[in-house]
């Protein structure tokens, strides 16, 4: 029970340190945030994997499931709004 508690504890504060980070970064800085984002992301996405394809328990593999398809849409949606945020910087031809 201790455990969980810790646990609980520190997921509600990353939550809250995650808040405040991203809003207080400027909107100059979103496009490398967004790089670095996509970075942690896809580490996110081989735990994912692994917890997904090991042979443990059947709700190990099913939270390992929702955390590849989520992982997945963030990253490659992060990659499309970097990709957007660069084309507004090359020059027209």
């Amino acid at each position: 029970m201790e455990l969980v508690v810790l646990q609980l504890t520190l997921f509600v504060l990353a939550v809250f340190l995650g808040v405040e980070l991203i809003n207080k970064v400027p909107p100059t800085l979103h496009t490398p945030l967004m790089s670095g984002t996509n970075a942690i992301s896809g580490i996110t996405l081989v735990g994912a994997v692994l917890a997904a394809g090991s042979g443990a328990d059947r709700l190990v593999q099913v939270f390992g499931f929702v955390a590849v398809v989520l992982a997945t849409i963030n990253v490659v949606g992060g990659f499309q709004v970097t990709n957007r945020m660069l084309a507004m910087f090359k020059r027209k031809t």
